[in-house]
């Protein structure tokens, strides 16, 4: 169980100088943090204390057919970030929808959104999952098409063409009026392709990137460290992938992004505001710091914006342009600071 978080800083950010809200298909978030799926699983309480240690908006495990997960050892910490393989370990979408309810009552008094979070073996099997979610009340409904396809002869990722990426969301988009955030996986070849087919598929906005595929193996043993033997890589080494496919994603496409991959300090998180994000998601670093961290990262974001006299919407996507001659210097950069690890 993670650490308990610092009280609370309840000044709206306006208050402070500086306006943080941001807006994902027509869903307002008091800020632009945002939990990332799977880091704290869907315990009502824990995700409302998350809220209100100052999260943006709260998204929740993946749900989808019942599964047990993998084996342990499932989670490996490594130089850099996390390598796992949890395996979507979850009680099946009716009963998570449930819980998911609960969140929401919890969530709603205080301003922060809930993201709900389904994946699937088939394409038919992600529609029927979203039909299963959709009671819950959850503001948006994130569909992670990074899973294999079991229906596929070689298990490819449903992320991994755009033939099959469109087929999901089409599914899905055919079940619930819920908006649809898409994510993508981090090891296609062209990300912005996929992000246009889902668009044009009925996606209203983008979570780039999921976890990039990695192994370790015990120089003793010779053997994977994990017992599924590979696992998905998050942390510090997933951020520049993270970057970089958020930048390719607002290049391809005019819809809202929640990049994700590595961010534990403002200047991770104006990193991936610069190249286009709308938002900007926190996981592994939750995972080590604990929610306190989200008010840190906010409050960094705030205090730099306003020394500088910048907005969000100055930062947001300012790298897709060159800077020109007679431009400013560029302001000092936000310290990298890594928080120490939670107690």
């Amino acid at each position: 169980m993670p650490p308990a978080a610092p009280p609370r800083d309840d000044t709206p950010a306006p208050d402070r100088g500086v306006d943080l809200s941001v807006e994902i298909a027509g869903v307002r978030l008091p800020n632009p943090l945002v939990l990332a799926s799977g880091i704290l699983g869907t315990h009502a309480s824990l995700m409302e204390r998350t809220a209100r240690a100052g999260a943006g908006a709260i998204t929740a495990k993946s749900a989808g057919p019942v599964r047990t997960g993998h084996n342990n050892p499932s989670c490996f910490a490594i130089e850099g970030g996390l390598l796992n393989a949890i395996g979507l370990a979850n009680p099946g979408a009716a009963a998570e929808a449930e819980l998911l309810a609960e969140t929401q009552a919890r969530l709603r008094p205080l301003g922060v959104p809930l993201i709900a979070s389904i994946f699937a073996g088939t394409v038919e099997e992600f529609g029927r999952m979203a039909a299963l979610i959709a009671p819950s009340g959850a503001d948006l409904l994130e569909v992670n098409i990074s899973c294999p396809n079991v229906a596929d002869d070689y298990g490819e990722p449903f992320a991994a063409s755009c033939p099959t990426a469109a087929a999901v969301t089409a599914a899905v988009r055919a079940e619930v009026d819920m908006p649809l955030v898409l994510k993508l996986a981090p090891n296609v070849p062209n990300i912005g392709r996929i992000a246009q087919a889902v668009v044009d598929a009925g996606a209203a906005a983008i979570c780039a990137v999921n976890t990039m595929p990695g192994m370790v193996i015990d120089p003793t043993s010779g053997q994977p460290v994990l017992d599924n033997r590979s696992g998905g890589l998050s942390g510090d080494a997933l951020r520049p992938v993270a970057v970089h496919a958020v930048y390719q994603v607002r290049a391809a496409v005019d819809v809202p992004i929640i990049g994700t991959g590595g961010v534990s300090t403002a200047a991770h998180a104006l990193e991936l505001l610069s190249a286009g994000a709308t938002a900007v998601g926190i996981g592994s670093a939750v995972y080590a710091a604990g929610p306190g961290l989200f008010a840190q990262v906010r409050d960094q974001l705030a205090a730099w914006l306003l020394e500088h006299d910048l907005t969000l919407d100055a930062v947001r996507g300012r790298a897709h342009s060159r800077p020109t001659p007679n431009e400013p210097p560029t302001p000092a950069p936000v310290p990298h600071h890594v928080p120490e690890p939670a107690a």
